[in-house]
């Protein structure tokens, strides 16, 4: 070996100690500091001619773990994503009070507070306090579950906001991870030290997970490429742009643009990261709060209802007009069974006027007289007739109304009439306590041979999606010619211009109309409906609850009657009795039958139709209450564990990966010793080069 290869050699491994000394210098400077990756210097042997004349410097590489990192980012996404939920999901469950505490500030023990007012008045129908203080019960409690459902809502509007600003976080990041790939893959063409644009590209990809859920993968060239769950390219051949997509009555999903000029919009599947914890609230979590919540106060108000409708007030009211159930009137007497009475009586609560009223043989006698024939479409005829000059029915937009002449007053006996689970009176809410501004219940009562009653020519535009908002096609339904309810549903259920291929639509024993996908996580959303029942009556999606938005929305719609409201007089606390001797009061002032009734009202079994967490349920209301409140805890006890599971899985994946790429403080001292005496030793052999120059310089 030549002198001068010599001298070469021992530069070069000079070299080699200095950089690989820089290198520990950086570690151990770095040993605090979050998202630094310790890091080595690549040698390998300098051979030429096939002799070794040193070592040459290869790059500088960081000490990474791909299945750790992939590990640590699944682990960020899910407990970011629980993070997310159980947060906003813990303050939704405050909203509906303590249960501890056992009073009226838990909302669920309201209705039991409202039975035991009206179990009060019942012992002393004659108390305007105890009356008034039974209306005010009511009154609370529709008032809270405006309160509550209202809050819901802003909680939503919350979370759709934040969605929309993490959306814009990340983009953001991806931008900035795309534009690091440039200058990593540059310095790694010259063999430059990267690592610094590499650990501040890992920890925005970090930041990214702990957002959505996303795939990384090492670049051959350096830096990293970014994919969403099913592939699409995120960042590392140019930067996506994500678009947050969402109305207010559809599921929210995530779209990717590439970066190309012609690149199209596409849906991107986000599985955990706060975007998906964020969307289930948004979607699924808190519009299911209530739904629910308008199912509960629903049919508590509608068991009350029942309760009230088969009651009078002493004496009668002078008029009694019903809800709008969205139907015509012929179609909202057919199909009734079992019998009825309406009975004008006057200021003592004598009847004057009794017409009976037999859906089953289709007659109606007038004070025990001989049964005439009606018809659904002759139905207001015919009572008119029966009531005389001393009352008159009338029916517009959806309601029936019941008038008595002069101080006479109507009241109803209920007997034994019923469809869709309600009586007569209570079918038309008559004499309702508790009033709606909306459809509250869904159960129509129609069956498939009534008529449909839409317009013909009115469309309704239905979005499916998969169960994480994903779009899978909107279809716009046109109503058919006038026909029954079989031909709607079969127009909804085409294949071609209908749901068909993707659900169906079903109508049950009580008329409610309800839509079950196939497979079953398909989800279906309103997103315009234009149809209409008749002139200027609902739409479908408002008479049958289809979508979040009408359903959702009913919880805040209830009041207590203004009439009983300004005057407690007008409760109806007794009953109608059919049984007494002509000329004796069939109402008294005295009797607390009706307040009796009401009372008892949590303790008839009602049918719930599907909302929120809980299927479809035949139970009482007080049981509902338990399920409904035990509902909330649960998930809200759920979501914190899943927290704290994800949170754990967290920990022990950043340890572990720390445990790899971390700086270990006594590592680095060793390998600082041996380099430290590599360094000394291609010194010496320098020092020993030029010893020998001199002396051949000295010999010359």
């Amino acid at each position: 070996m030549s002198l001068s290869v010599a001298l070469l050699t021992a530069n070069s491994g000079l070299q080699a100690a200095q950089a690989s000394l820089n290198a520990i210098s950086d570690n151990i400077a770095n040993v605090n500091t979050p998202g630094y990756v310790r890091k080595v210097v690549n040698q390998q042997q300098l051979v030429v001619d096939g002799a070794g004349q040193g070592v040459q410097i290869t790059g500088i590489r960081r000490i990474t773990d791909g299945y750790l990192q992939s590990a640590s980012l699944t682990a960020t996404s899910e407990a970011s994503r629980w993070d997310a939920y159980s947060t906003y999901l813990d303050n939704a469950q405050g909203l509906f009070g303590d249960p501890s505490s056992g009073g009226v500030d838990f909302f669920f023990n309201r209705p039991d507070q409202i039975y035991a007012s009206f179990a009060s008045a019942a012992d002393d129908p004659s108390s305007s306090l105890l009356r008034a203080q039974a209306i005010s019960d009511m009154q609370e409690f529709v008032g809270e579950a405006d309160r509550i459902n209202t809050q819901i809502t802003q909680l939503g509007d919350t979370v759709d906001s934040q969605i929309a600003d993490v959306v814009r976080q990340a983009n953001d990041l991806i931008s900035q991870i795309d534009k690091l790939n440039v200058d990593i893959t540059r310095a790694k063409l010259v063999n430059a030290d990267a690592s610094g644009s590499e650990n501040i590209q890992q920890s925005l990809v970090t930041q990214l997970s702990a957002i959505m859920s996303v795939k990384v993968s090492a670049r051959e060239q350096g830096g990293v490429t970014v994919r969403s769950a099913e592939g699409i390219s995120l960042a590392g051949n140019g930067a996506a742009t994500l678009t947050y997509n969402r109305t207010d009555s559809t599921r929210g999903y995530i779209t990717a643009t590439g970066a190309g000029v012609s690149s199209l919009p596409q849906p991107i599947t986000i599985n955990s990261g706060q975007v998906r914890g964020l969307l289930d609230l948004r979607d699924n979590t808190l519009p299911g709060l209530s739904d629910q919540l308008g199912e509960f106060v629903g049919r508590m108000t509608d068991q009350l209802n029942a309760a009230s409708n088969a009651s009078t007030a002493f004496p009668a009211p002078t008029t009694l007009t019903g809800r709008n159930t969205g139907l015509d009137l012929p179609t909202a007497i057919g199909n009734f069974t079992g019998r009825t009475t309406v009975a004008i009586t006057n200021a003592a609560g004598v009847v004057q006027r009794r017409v009976a009223i037999d859906f089953d043989a289709g007659t109606m006698s007038v004070d025990g007289g001989a049964a005439s024939a009606f018809t659904p479409a002759s139905f207001l005829a015919s009572l008119n007739t029966g009531l005389g000059a001393l009352g008159a029915a009338s029916f517009a937009n959806g309601k029936l109304s019941l008038a008595a002449t002069g101080t006479n007053g109507v009241a109803i006996d209920e007997g034994t009439s019923m469809k869709a689970g309600r009586a007569f009176s209570h079918f038309f809410g008559l004499n309702d306590v508790v009033r709606t501004t909306s459809f509250s219940n869904y159960d129509t009562g129609l069956v498939g041979g009534d008529a449909s009653g839409f317009t013909p020519g009115g469309q309704i535009t239905l979005r499916l999606a998969q169960s994480d908002g994903k779009p899978i096609r909107e279809v716009t339904v046109t109503m058919p010619a006038a026909g029954n309810m079989t031909a709607l549903l079969a127009t909804l259920n085409n294949n071609a211009s209908g749901v068909g291929l993707y659900g169906q639509f079903s109508l049950d024993a009580q008329g409610a109309l309800s839509f079950t996908g196939s497979p079953s996580d398909t989800t279906l959303a309103v997103v315009t409906d234009n149809t209409q029942r008749g002139v200027g009556g609902s739409s479908l999606s408002q008479l049958f609850g289809l979508g979040v938005g009408v359903r959702s929305a009913r919880a805040g719609d209830f009041s207590v009657d203004q009439t009983i409201a300004s005057d407690p007089t007008k409760l109806p606390l007794g009953k109608l009795d059919l049984t007494v001797a002509a000329g004796t009061p069939a109402i008294n002032a005295g009797d607390g039958r009706g307040a009796l009734a009401l009372s008892q009202a949590g303790t008839s079994a009602s049918l719930f139709q599907a909302a929120g967490s809980l299927g479809q349920v035949r139970m009482t209301v007080s049981n509902y209450a338990a399920q409904f409140s035990g509902g909330i805890g649960r998930d809200a006890s759920t979501a914190e564990s899943k927290k704290s599971s994800a949170a754990a899985v967290k920990t022990e994946a950043d340890t572990r990966l720390q445990s790899v790429e971390g700086v270990n403080l006594d590592e680095e001292l060793v390998r600082l010793t041996t380099y430290q005496q590599a360094y000394a030793a291609s010194a010496r052999m320098i020092q020993a080069s030029k010893d020998l120059f001199d002396v051949l310089l000295g010999i010359i």
